[in-house]
C-alpha cells in the first residue's frame, strides 16, 4: 500500500485545529531522516492554513549532547538556523530550542572530572544525563507554564522491534494521541506506520519548507552508512543502535561504523577523534587505569572497580586537547571540549580532593599558552594573601585553601548537596597523609 501523504497531512491539520485549548506542540528534531520527514509534513500543512488561524505555538526541540559527531552537528546547526529564519519570514508560529546537559552532567565532567568509566551496555550513564534530562527539563518547563503539551516524535514501528513494542504499549486504540510518561504530556506519533523506504521516497520527492533540498542529508547517510539517533525523552525510547549517527565518543558500540565510513569518504580530519574513542574503548577495563576506591571514599577494595585514576584523567584530558588542536588545523572553529567544561573538570578535581594536576598546566603544555591556574580554577572566597598572613604554616594554609576551593566548587556546579561530606572526606584525607 502506497504512502498516503494527504492522509498524514490531514491528520496534522485535524490535530492542529482541534479545540483543545491550543495545547502547544513540541516537535523532537534530531536532524535525521525521520524527524526531518515529520517536521516537513507539519510545516507543509501549517503553511496552507490562513495566518490568522495559526494560533497553536510549536516548539522545535533539538538536543545537543556536546559530543555529537562534528559533521552531523555542523549540518544540524545550519538546518536549525534555516528553520528559525524561515519560520519568521513565513509567519509559521514555530521557535527552535536547543537543549544541552547541565555542566555537572556533561560527558567530559563525568569522564575526566569524576573519573566515570566510559559507558557500556551495563553502565550506560550517558543517555539519561546527556539526552533524557535536558529535554525532559524543557518539556516540564512548558507543562508548568502552560498546563499540558503534545509531543510530536518521529518514532516509527519499522525502526526496531523494541520501538514497535513501546509504541504499541502506550497507544490508545482509535486515538491519535497516547499518554507520555510525563504527567500532562501526550505523544502524537504521526509517522509510526511509515516504512523506511517510504521515508526516503518522501524526502527525495519533497523539499523542506525552510528552503533548500534534502540532498545534503542523503549525502550524509550515504557517506556514513548509518541511521540516526532519535530524540530521546524517556527510557522507553531507544537511544542508538549499532549503526547510527550519535556521539563521536560512544563506547557502547565496539566500532563506530558511521565515523569510520565518513573518514573513508573524505573526512580524514576526523581520524584523531576516532583514535581517541578507540583509546577509551581499549582501556575501559584496564586495571591499571582504574582505582580500587570509590569516589569520595578512602577505603581500599582490591577486587572492586573504582573511577579512573587521577593521573589517567589528566592523561585523557591531554590527549583530548591534542586531538582538538590537530582537528582545528582543518576545522578551526571546532571545539571538542569547551571552556566551561574545562572549569568544571578542575572544580570536580578539587571537590574530590585531587590537587596533583592542573587543567591550566595541561592546556598550556598542549597549546603552548601561558594561562594561569585561576583561569580554570575555583574563584577565591578570600584573598590568598590574607590567608598567608593568618596561617604561617604552609601546610595549614594549603589545607584551608583547598577546603575553600572544595566549598566554592559546589557553588560553581550549582549543587550544594553533599558539601559537608566532601569537606569531611578532604579532612580525613589530610589527616591520613599528614
Amino acid at each position: 500500500m502506497a504512502l498516503d501523504i494527504k492522509f498524514l497531512q490531514q491528520e496534522v491539520l485535524d490535530q492542529y485545529m482541534a479545540d483543545d485549548d491550543n495545547r502547544p506542540w513540541i516537535i523532537g528534531f534530531s536532524g535525521g531522516k525521520d524527524s526531518t520527514m515529520l517536521l516537513q509534513l507539519v510545516w507543509a500543512t501549517i503553511a496552507k492554513i490562513e495566518p490568522i488561524l495559526r494560533t497553536r505555538p510549536i516548539y522545535v526541540v533539538c538536543n545537543d549532547t556536546l559530543v555529537e559527531n562534528p559533521k552531523i552537528a555542523q549540518f544540524i546547526r545550519i538546518t536549525l538556523k534555516n528553520i528559525q529564519d524561515e519560520a519568521v519570514k513565513q509567519s509559521i508560529p514555530l521557535t527552535v530550542h536547543e537543549t544541552t546537559p547541565k555542566l555537572e552532567e556533561s560527558f567530559w565532567v563525568n569522564l575526566i572530572g569524576k573519573g566515570y568509566p566510559t559507558p557500556n551496555n551495563t553502565f550506560r550513564w550517558c543517555t539519561e544525563r546527556l539526552k533524557i534530562n535536558p529535554t525532559t527539563e524543557f518539556i516540564k518547563s512548558k507543562i508548568s507554564e502552560i498546563g499540558e503539551v503534545i509531543i510530536l516524535l518521529g518514532t516509527r514501528s519499522a525502526e526496531s522491534v523494541n520501538r514497535a513494542k513501546s509504541i504499541k504499549k502506550h497507544e490508545v486504540k482509535g486515538e491519535r494521541l497516547r499518554k507520555h510518561v510525563l504527567p500532562n504530556a501526550y505523544v502524537f506519533a504521526l509517522i509510526k506506520d511509515v516504512e523506511t523506504k517510504e521515508v526516503w521516497e518522501y524526502l527525495l520527492q519533497n523539499n523542506p519548507g525552510w528552503g533548500g533540498s534534502n540532498r545534503a542529508l542523503v549525502t550524509l547517510y550515504n557517506n556514513a552508512t548509518g541511521g540516526d539517533c532519535p530524540l530521546v525523552i524517556d527510557d522507553t525510547t531507544p537511544s542508538c543502535g549499532n549503526s547510527r549517527f550519535g556521539c563521536w565518543v560512544c563506547t557502547v558500540v565496539k566500532k563506530d561504523k558511521s565515523m569510520a565510513a565518513l573518514i573513508d569518504n573524505g573526512e580524514e580530519w576526523m581520524e584523531p577523534l576516532a583514535d581517541f574513542r578507540d583509546m577509551l574503548q581499549e582501556n575501559r577495563n584496564n586495571r591499571e587505569w582504574r582505582d580500587t576506591k570509590r569516589r569520595g571514599s578512602y577505603i581500599e577494595n582490591p577486587d572492586g572497580w573504582g573511577p579512573y585514576l587521577e593521573e589517567k584523567r589528566a592523561y585523557m584530558l591531554k590527549v583530548l586537547l591534542e586531538a582538538q588542536k590537530e582537528v582545528q588545523k582543518t576545522e578551526p572553529e571546532l571545539v571538542l571540549i569547551n571552556s566551561q567544561e574545562l572549569v568544571g573538570i578542575q572544580v570536580t578535581w578539587h571537590r574530590d580532593s585531587l590537587f596533583r594536576f592542573s587543567v591550566a598546566d595541561i592546556y598550556n603544555e598542549v597549546y603552548g599558552t601561558n594561562l594561569q591556574a585561576h583561569d580554570f580554577d575555583v574563584k577565591d572566597v578570600f584573598e590568598k594573601d590574607t590567608l598567608k598572613e593568618v596561617f604561617v604554616d604552609e601546610t595549614d594554609y594549603n589545607l584551608i585553601n583547598e577546603l575553600l576551593e572544595v566549598q566554592q566548587s559546589r557553588y560553581i556546579m550549582v549543587n550544594n548537596y553533599g558539601l559537608q561530606h566532601d569537606l569531611e572526606n578532604h579532612l580525613e584525607h589530610y589527616v591520613r597523609t599528614k
